[in-house]
């Protein structure tokens, strides 16, 4: 088998506008299924996209015996439920973020899948766009100095009381939607677990869902600061600061398919007037192709996937935290 076949679980926004098409693009990737609980929408979903199935149900899907795996974008409140019964049904898993909603939940996928033999990934696709793959290695080559901060800020506007994103049973709210990116990015860079978190929450007074949340993650000597919010206007940053430097990130999370991205990366001159700039250009690279293409060569050639399924339960551990902190209940 050289391409991994894909079923995918649901007809959601980003699984139609972004990650379909993001496979697509990837080299070992093949879209053969896709279900959804409405059999008219999963056909119309497949003659769009060119998906030659079409199941009016997730378990007609996953008992489909030619789908190696399965991405999962469902809602954040389904994806355990879904996620291990793939497994069960012997599907590789890239399930999106957050994992689940709390972090015994998200063991009990991780201890589903290791059951059944097969691999599972959260779909964090930033951490391995190029430009994130650089930003690291910069960091790693000493060239800011010891890293002592991390400060980001992910942001949108939606009030719509009807999404999915605005439903505190389903898993809505900011910290769940895009905080976790914060708190993800700020555990990969310093190499480990927060010793401390704070928080500050303000949520919805009719919906319950935090709308605006910070958190401040102490690690050692070194702190990441975050604020994330669904009622500001949408926006998106990550400064990385060192004792001799800076990297900043223009576009982290949302990375464009088909435009260049930058890094910028300040060390020397003469701060803050005029310091020495360097920015750096990437191609073109669609970060959806580029997390399908990397999950394909971990089923394909029997490797472990980039990132370990553990730090999904670890990310909420943190997320848990800061709930608890900000007296998020």
């Amino acid at each position: 088998m050289d391409r991994l076949r894909w079923g995918i679980l649901s007809t959601a926004d980003i699984a139609l506008a972004k990650v379909i098409p993001g496979m697509r693009r990837a080299e070992r990737c093949e879209v053969l299924a896709i279900a959804s609980r409405d059999a008219d929408r999963a056909r119309a979903a497949a003659q769009t996209h060119r998906i030659p199935r079409a199941y009016g149900s997730y378990e007609a899907l996953l008992a489909d015996p030619d789908v190696d795996a399965v991405y999962i974008p469902l809602p954040n409140h389904l994806h355990a439920a879904w996620a291990i019964a793939a497994a069960r049904a012997g599907k590789h898993v890239l399930c999106e973020k957050p994992l689940a909603l709390t972090a015994p939940e998200a063991q009990g996928i991780v201890d589903a899948c290791r059951a059944s033999g097969v691999l599972l990934m959260e779909a964090f696709m930033y951490r391995l766009h190029p430009s994130w793959v650089a930003a690291r290695d910069i960091l790693a080559s000493g060239r800011i100095g010891r890293l002592r901060s991390v400060d980001s800020w992910f942001s949108y506007f939606n009030d719509d009381p009807a999404n999915i994103r605005n439903i505190r049973a389903a898993g809505g709210g900011a910290l769940y939607d895009i905080g976790c990116y914060s708190v993800n990015l700020s555990r990969m860079l310093f190499g480990g677990e927060p010793e401390r978190v704070s928080a500050s929450i303000v949520r919805d007074p009719a919906l319950g869902v935090d709308i605006l949340t910070s958190g401040i993650l102490s690690f050692g000597d070194g702190v990441a600061s975050f604020t994330c919010s669904t009622r500001v206007e949408p926006d998106q940053r990550v400064d990385i600061y060192g004792t001799d430097g800076r990297i900043s990130i223009d576009i982290p999370f949302n990375i464009p398919p088909d435009r260049p991205t930058y890094v910028s990366v300040v060390a020397g001159g003469d701060p803050p007037v005029a310091p020495s700039v360097e920015r750096l250009e990437f191609a073109s690279a669609d970060p959806y192709g580029v997390e399908a293409d990397a999950f394909a060569a971990a089923v394909l050639d029997g490797l472990p996937v980039p990132v370990p399924p553990e730090d999904a339960v670890a990310n909420l551990r943190v997320i848990e935290r800061l709930f608890a902190a900000g007296s998020g209940g």
